[in-house]
């Protein structure tokens, strides 16, 4: 069972998605007892060989209130050798947050005892995969530097938390889009400062980022590339798709949709394999501050049905070798940096985790330990 990190070839932080519980916002917009999983278990095939829907295994339809969960979780990845979870946070600005309790009982109860970061997620919340892309459910607000104390002040006792995952003793905290933000400068010169006056070594800021070099990058310790958005306007799709692409970028979308009506509307179809020859070869790869993201699959399809992504042919085998070639990128860096982030741990209505499904069962986490544990095998 790996536990020393220290051993592994690489620090993997996966990407941990709080949505499986029933929060009165949810119950709003979508209906009673909305979670994750009412996306996950309505999916239906939306072509031949579309593989819907995709069911748990060891942990079924869990609930994220249960701490029986999130220890099982925990152990999930431990044996894997995945260091910790980076919970997505929610802040829209005057105190405002969404998804919060699980890991508000994770850092009062200090269970499990598993590591952690955090990963503001500061986007409006809109009906876009609903196909309802101008309706704004909660806005993302940036009220100035009151707010950003009020921010930092409920992270802090996190980032003091002995689990809390760390850069040369510094927090690592993780900014989800820059470009919503307005002053990204100013809110790092800011955090910094209150990071130094609460007696912290400093802080370890990530953004992420799935475009080129940017100036809004400047500040930050490091940048993590946000699939799979970086992949989606390069790579070659599947006959059909690329065609209904051409066609729509040629204005006969409305032509189409009146003639056809739904029967064309097909998700876009990308191969998985070539999303593993095109991983980390961007520019915004050159960068020195440069972290890889993995993902072990794509398919939006639960929440988002023919507007959605797939990507196809993904195996345990093949994210092996993605994440392989993403450790292969960190041989130069300090031990400490060697960062690689999971995208994700439990996004199911992506298709994108790696806890136990019936397809695969415990595949996809035994790949994760022999890459990163081979002296182990």
């Amino acid at each position: 069972m790996p536990s020393d990190f220290a051993a592994a070839k690489a620090r993997l932080i996966a990407l941990y998605l709080p949505q499986f519980h029933p929060i009165p916002e949810n119950d709003e917009w979508w209906g009673k007892g909305f979670t994750e999983w009412t996306n996950v278990a309505k999916a239906k095939p939306l072509y031949r060989g579309h593989w819907q829907p995709r069911l748990p295994a060891d942990l079924g339809f869990y609930d994220l209130r249960i701490p029986e969960v999130r220890e099982n979780q925990a152990e999930l990845a431990r044996e894997a050798g995945v260091e910790g979870f980076c919970y997505w946070h929610y802040w829209f600005g005057n105190g405002r947050r969404i998804l919060e309790r699980p890991f508000n009982e994770v850092l009062a109860s200090g269970k499990p005892d598993f590591p952690f970061c955090l990963a503001w997620a500061n986007q409006s919340w809109s009906g876009i995969w609903h196909g309802s892309p101008n309706k704004i459910l909660m806005k993302q607000d940036y009220p100035g530097p009151d707010d950003e104390r009020a921010h930092f002040e409920l992270v802090l006792p996190a980032f003091r938390d002995r689990r809390y995952m760390t850069v040369d003793g510094k927090p690592i905290f993780v900014l989800l889009d820059p470009r919503d933000h307005p002053d990204p400068p100013g809110f790092i010169r800011h955090w910094r400062q209150m990071a130094e006056t609460a007696g912290l070594p400093g802080l370890y800021l990530i953004a992420m980022w799935n475009r080129g070099p940017d100036p809004k990058l400047a500040a930050f310790d490091a940048i993590a590339e946000f699939g799979p958005g970086d992949f989606l306007n390069t790579l070659p799709m599947d006959r059909w798709s690329e065609r209904l692409r051409r066609w729509k970028q040629g204005e006969f979308g409305p032509l189409l949709r009146s003639v056809f009506g739904d029967r064309l509307r097909k998700p876009g179809r990308f191969n998985y394999t070539d999303v593993v020859k095109a991983a980390f070869t961007s520019k915004l790869a050159e960068d020195p501050r440069y972290i890889p993201t993995v993902l072990p699959g794509w398919d939006n399809t639960p929440r988002s049905a023919h507007r959605g992504v797939v990507f196809e042919g993904a195996t345990p085998a093949l994210f092996g070798r993605y994440l392989r070639k993403a450790i292969d990128l960190l041989n130069r860096k300090p031990p400490q940096e060697r960062l690689i982030f999971l995208k994700a741990w439990n996004e199911w209505a992506e298709g994108n985790y790696v806890e136990p499904d019936r397809e695969f069962g415990h595949q996809y986490l035994e790949a994760i330990r022999q890459a990163l544990h081979p002296a182990a095998n």
